[in-house]
């Protein structure tokens, strides 16, 4: 048995056609939808990219217990899992998070893996000089990525396009060979939304502004109508050049006959908000639908489900791990969390009442699938510690800028393998304030436009937080922060 799992980054439920939009030319996601099992209701778990990938890894929560941080010493890695069993992984990818200081450890799980350079920061290209900048909208921090686009101008010497070419060597190297995982992972359409003329060419909108493919994290400001629009084209040119390399996967698995034999996974870690809610981008609002409800595409050669559609309440982050487990023959540890989705692939079976995600130290939020209740924290949103043997934070050592957090060590965690773990304290972040606690009927406001007022409903919710935050083994404190009883071990809820 084969499987290939293809990932894209900040891909958008809401500009794919098989989800009903009618305006992104997506063909090629309409041909997967007609060969798959399309899920309706797949949530994301711990958010953002390497939170993501570590749910992917561990197959269970880790935004109540830490930040974005590398792989830990006592995760269990699904890929190494495979790895040990027999199975050969290979990672492809050009999501340069991987190799930064708190991305470490996770490629190293498989058997093999190649980068390819050149997205967004990525510090690729050395040049002394000021790179020459045309009036742009949100200029900061933008240096090296204005840098590195004059060397991946044509389509072929794009990251994405360069990553999806080099799954597709492996694919053609082992054809004939059996028991072996491709992870294909592109950073696409992650902002910068910046993609060949041609895919622009799709959505002329007369637009003569500055340039703008890459929106702040955070409100909207200034920006007109107009802007925005076209930031909404630009994301809509990323995913259709998402599009054409999806086509050259599904037309590999066409040429070789791999459908008998080979799974394939099409999914992403989060969406990326283009000005709903008056907000760009992620991470310092509540997790709307726009950022939470993903799409998700299985093939499963075993049940050769296809052009079909499932209701069911899952979280790919979660689930994919123990459904490659069960797919190749090999049990899941006590550990984990997530669902081997084998049975839902073949009859919608349920897997879970309530899905539970966010990112650290922000919002906790739980879904049913027909409401959404996104839970702030008190207003100090203290105490708030992160649980981890990594002394590292995006993009650099804990130390490095003149301050020494305050840390101890503390007893193991139920999932830290007796090993203990520092504890260190970490300043809660003061956005989910802003924002407040808010709850949300999508069946009759799916655009999320009229917070719901309704007690019973969000003490029904309430008690599924309290259920999987406890199941998560969450710190004591994350209870105190959110404002909620700490549960009693002994009370089944």
């Amino acid at each position: 048995m084969k499987a290939i799992v293809l990932m894209f980054d900040s891909l958008n439920r809401h500009f794919l056609p098989p989800y009903g939009n009618d305006w992104v030319h997506a063909p090629n996601f309409e041909r997967l939808a007609e060969r798959t099992v399309t899920f309706d209701t797949a949530y994301v778990c711990s958010t953002p990219c390497m939170p993501a990938r570590r749910d992917f890894h561990t197959a269970r929560p880790n935004f109540l217990h830490a930040p974005w941080v590398p792989l830990e010493t006592f995760d269990d890695s699904i890929q190494e899992i495979l790895k040990n069993h027999g199975v050969y992984t290979h990672l492809v990818s050009d999501h340069y998070h991987y190799w930064e200081d708190n991305g470490h450890y996770y490629n190293t799980r498989y058997d093999t893996w190649e980068f390819l350079r050149g997205q967004e920061g990525d510090p690729w290209i050395g040049q002394v000089a000021d790179p020459q900048v045309p009036t742009t909208i949100n200029k900061k921090g933008r240096r090296q990525d204005w840098v590195n686009r004059p060397h991946i101008a044509a389509e072929e010497d794009l990251p994405t396009t360069r990553t999806v070419q080099a799954g597709l060597d492996f694919i053609h190297r082992n054809q004939t060979e059996d028991n072996w995982l491709l992870h294909i992972e592109a950073f696409d359409p992650h902002e910068p939304f910046f993609v060949p003329q041609k895919y622009l060419d799709l959505y002329e909108d007369g637009y003569t502004g500055p340039v703008f493919d890459w929106p702040a994290y955070d409100s909207v400001t200034d920006e007109t109508p107009e802007q925005i629009r076209h930031l909404r084209t630009r994301y809509a040119a990323s995913v259709s050049a998402c599009d054409a390399r999806l086509g050259e996967v599904l037309d590999l698995m066409d040429d070789l006959d791999l459908w008998d034999d080979t799974m394939l996974i099409v999914w992403t870690d989060h969406g990326h908000m283009l000005g709903e809610h008056d907000l760009f981008a992620k991470n310092y609002q509540p997790w709307y639908e726009e950022l939470s409800h993903t799409p998700f595409f299985v093939w499963d050669p075993r049940s050769q489900q296809q052009g079909v559609r499932r209701e069911a309440l899952v979280q790919p982050a979660l689930d994919l791990g123990p459904t490659l487990l069960d797919y190749f023959g090999v049990a899941p540890t006590p550990d984990m969390l997530g669902y081997s989705l084998t049975e839902t692939l073949e009859t919608d079976a349920p897997v879970r009442e309530a899905a539970i995600f966010g990112n650290f130290g922000h919002h906790v939020n739980v879904t049913d699938g027909r409401y959404v209740y996104y839970r702030a924290p008190v207003p100090q949103n203290q105490p708030l510690y992160a649980y981890t043997l990594q002394t590292v934070r995006l993009r650099q050592a804990l130390l490095n800028d003149g301050t020494v957090p305050q840390m101890e060590l503390v007893p193991p965690l139920t999932f830290s393998k007796q090993l203990p773990v520092l504890r260190i304290a970490t300043p809660g972040p003061s956005s989910p304030t802003r924002f407040g606690t808010l709850l949300f009927d999508l069946a009759t406001d799916p655009q999320q436009a009229n917070p719901l007022d309704d007690s019973a409903v969000e003490n029904r919710l309430t008690v599924q937080m309290v259920q999987l935050m406890r199941d998560c083994n969450a710190p004591a404190e994350q209870y105190t922060r959110l404002g909620l009883d700490m549960p009693d071990e002994s009370v089944d809820l």
